[in-house]
């Protein structure tokens, strides 16, 4: 018997449904607020999340090692692991979500992308990812090769949210009938390949009607980036979870090529303080009040959770959420065996 066979209360319990989606893969749909038998669970916390990437070097594996024990004591609610299209990296990505689901606690979300893969490819790994005890993805296009002539088999994420849910209907009784959870980006700035910000607004709600579950935004600077994006998806009809991505930046050189890639405008004075910086202490000083800013400005607006880039680095991040006060070594949110049955 899988989480949605479970016999919901008579008076259902007030829980945090994107939190509960995404430990549990129970349908947000299910959960309401209200108390039972004297218990009442409220949102103390926003629901917290990390990127992570496979490891590039022996070196840098016993410091990605380092980084998710260090990570693991705040107790997230799932890991994202990024994705690369050559074929000796996306080794590296299997073998890191079998170490997060089979050596920690920690619940892993793995990106997908569509572009330059077959359906048949993506079947297969959307299956491979699966028998490894994942539940859930991060469905990605990837960009697009500029020598690239060749139509594609699906050049969309929507395409591939509809690949995902497909799978997961043909294999549900494997999946014990749990649910797969499905995040999709969202862009606080205009997608460069977009001709306005409705039109990044319409391809997510057109993700959103695929079967997605929540979006992760890409990195912004200005908070009205991210409300504003907010604002426009409520109207347009995206009513799932919108979180915002943050990145502490603690150098001038990391934030120059993050932009360039991401096409943004670097901004001027977070550059400037970077620029100007006497040594590495203050460079990660900045980094911290910088993302420690952007935290509380889109908690104050209503963010449902914060999705740290980490880098494979967890000294900046730790310190952020030591100054948000989010308990670093808490229980966050497991329930005790016995509630498990009102879910």
């Amino acid at each position: 018997m899988g989480w949605t066979d479970k016999v919901l209360p008579p008076e259902p319990i007030e829980v945090n449904s994107l939190r509960v989606l995404l430990r549990f893969g129970v349908p947000s749909g299910t959960l309401l607020s209200g108390e039972h038998g004297g218990m009442k669970m409220t949102t103390v916390h926003p629901a917290l999340s990390y990127e992570l990437y496979p490891p590039r070097s022996h070196a840098s594996c016993d410091s990605l090692l380092k980084t998710i024990a260090e990570l693991e004591q705040t107790n997230p609610d799932y890991v994202s692991v990024t994705y690369s299209g050559d074929a000796q990296r996306r080794q590296k990505t299997l073998a890191l979500l079998d170490h997060l689901v089979h050596e920690t606690s920690l619940n892993p979300l793995a990106h997908l992308i569509c572009v330059g893969h077959s359906v048949a490819d993506l079947e297969r790994s959307v299956r491979l990812i699966l028998g490894l005890g994942v539940r859930g993805f991060l469905a990605l296009r990837g960009d697009i090769p500029p020598e690239n002539t060749r139509p594609l088999e699906l050049p969309f994420a929507r395409y591939l949210v509809e690949l995902i849910r497909r799978v997961e209907r043909e294999d549900f009784a494997h999946l014990a009938a749990g649910k797969v959870s499905i995040g999709v980006a969202a862009y606080p700035h205009k997608h460069p390949e977009s001709s306005s910000l409705l039109q990044d607004i319409e391809i997510l709600l057109s993700k959103q009607r695929a079967g997605a579950d929540f979006a992760i935004t890409q990195v912004f600077f200005e908070t009205e980036r991210y409300s504003g994006l907010v604002d426009a998806a409520r109207l347009a009809g995206v009513e799932m979870p919108i979180i915002p991505g943050i990145m502490p930046v603690t150098s001038l050189t990391r934030l120059t090529k993050l932009c360039e890639l991401a096409g943004l405008e670097v901004p001027r004075e977070l550059a400037h303080r970077l620029e100007t910086a006497s040594n590495p202490r203050e460079l990660h000083r900045i980094g911290v009040e910088h993302a420690l800013n952007q935290c509380r400005k889109v908690l104050d607006a209503g963010a449902p959770g914060l999705h740290f880039f980490t880098f494979n680095e967890h000294e900046a991040v730790l310190d952020v959420l030591e100054e948000l006060d989010v308990p670093r070594y808490s229980n966050r949110f497991k329930l005790p065996l016995s509630d498990l049955q009102y879910l």
